[in-house]
């Protein structure tokens, strides 16, 4: 069972941290600012003002690393102008980069990967005690975060590793090098997590693992996914259950009879596709084909009525031929997603698919891109404008960011995103919204009493 973070009166000193990349990684900030407000340090968002600097790090794609490296450069001259600032990068490209961040940013204080993240109060006092440009990324034997303080960012829903790592090894992908192999959080662990957020009002927790249809693998007792889903449906409190990322190689079809019949478990399931081509899912290392992850689709929309699918999709892969594209694009059009997470091929250092003949020039890889997203568009618009006219159960989360006055937003089970007028007081509350517009990424709705 986590426990909540104390705040000191008057902390003497302050941390500024920075989060980059997945829910996973946000995840992990939220236990590190718990950590430190803990151990006496208060958070700020004015980097000028901190007396620690940490940067939680994303390194899936090459943008994104070039972005963070972008940013430690000009923390320099923060450093410059005050010697006793302490910089910390730390996430999966600390684990990833570790000697090659000392190389181009002597000034690094320290490095830490994410499985250190239980040893975060030690790794910091030995470097305030004088040691300097310290790594700490050995990957720890067992996966636990029972009794590590958690500052989280919301109220209402709550985000829970069940599980950290990846041994699928895709040709493409970084992960198993950054998080090491798969580990299983226990089941009573997340269990008296959970409960515990219940008993703090929450409202809906998000489970999340690489793999989540590989949880249990590599515990002692006898336990998958599917039964973990079950035993959280019975916590009482928690009104909704959400989890990601699921691998179609290793989908269980037991999963769908526990959406399908558990209340809490939201009807919403986000399946990576990656490619619409057999040619290219095989050198991706994907082990499924096409017809098989179309085979699943149908499964799922027999069994589980008005269920949202969502996925991930990647162009110019490596030898991705024009007619691999088309192969894409026809597989959306047939099976129809909610929404897709597109992006376009990321060359990472040591992985197969660097090495590999054929890599396609950006210019093809960013005008297919805008194709499979315009094709996407079309396919959301029309799912949400059947939803016009229906009536919706929604999770209000927060006040629309748009200067509308007294305009919330909420998500319905199936991961839709929906705005309405109501009173700020409805926030962390479940309400019926009518749908009486759409487009591509929202529902507009009214309020049923």
């Amino acid at each position: 069972m986590s426990k909540e973070s104390k705040t000191y009166k008057n902390p003497p000193k302050k941390v500024y941290i920075r989060t980059f990349g997945c829910q996973m990684n946000v995840n992990d900030s939220e236990y590190i600012i718990g950590q430190l407000e803990q151990s006496g340090y208060s958070i700020t968002g004015d980097i000028l003002k901190s007396d620690l600097i940490l940067l939680n790090t994303c390194c899936v794609r090459a943008k994104v690393e070039q972005k963070i490296y972008s940013l430690i450069g000009k923390i320099k001259k923060i450093k410059e102008n005050n010697q006793n600032i302490i910089l910390g990068i730390c996430g999966c490209m600390a684990q990833k980069e570790k000697e090659n961040i000392f190389k181009r940013a002597p000034y690094v204080d320290l490095i830490f990967g994410p499985s250190q993240l239980n040893n975060l109060i030690e790794i910091v006092n030995s470097i305030k005690s004088g040691k300097k440009q310290s790594i700490f990324c050995n990957n720890t034997t067992c996966f636990n975060l029972k009794d590590i303080p958690v500052k989280r960012e919301s109220k209402i829903s709550a985000w829970i590793q069940i599980m950290r790592g990846c041994n699928n090894y895709c040709s493409y992908c970084v992960v198993p090098y950054t998080r090491g192999p798969e580990q299983s959080r226990g089941v009573s662990e997340i269990l008296s997590e959970v409960e515990n957020l219940a008993q703090k009002n929450y409202k809906e927790i998000f489970l999340l693992g690489q793999n989540v249809n590989s949880y249990g693998k590599n515990l002692p007792e006898s336990i998958t996914f599917s039964k973990l889903l079950k035993l959280l449906n019975n916590t009482n409190g928690i009104n909704r259950i959400r989890f990601i990322t699921s691998h179609p190689k290793d989908f269980n079809f037991d999963l769908i009879k526990v959406i399908k019949n558990g209340d809490k478990v939201c009807e919403h399931i986000h399946l990576p596709i990656q490619s619409g081509s057999d040619k290219i899912l095989k050198i991706m290392n994907r082990e499924y084909n096409v017809n098989q992850y179309k085979s699943i689709i149908k499964e799922i929309r027999k069994n589980i009525n008005n269920i949202s699918i969502t996925t991930d999709v990647m162009v110019g892969f490596p030898g991705e031929t024009e007619n691999d594209f088309l192969d894409t694009l026809n597989t959306f059009k047939e099976i129809e997603f909610d929404d897709a997470f597109t992006f376009i091929y990321s060359n990472r250092e040591n992985t197969i698919a660097s090495l590999m003949p054929n890599q396609v020039p950006l210019q093809v890889k960013k005008e297919r891109l805008w194709r499979l997203i315009d094709l996407q568009k079309e396919i959301s618009t029309t799912i949400n404008k059947k939803l016009e006219g229906e009536i919706l159960e929604v999770l209000v989360d927060k006040k629309s960011i748009k200067n509308i006055p007294n305009q919330l937003s909420g998500r319905t089970k199936t991961n839709k995103t929906v705005v309405f007028i109501g009173e700020e007081e409805l926030v962390g509350q479940l309400v019926k919204a009518k749908i009486i517009k759409s487009d591509t990424w929202t529902l507009y709705g009214e309020l049923v009493k």
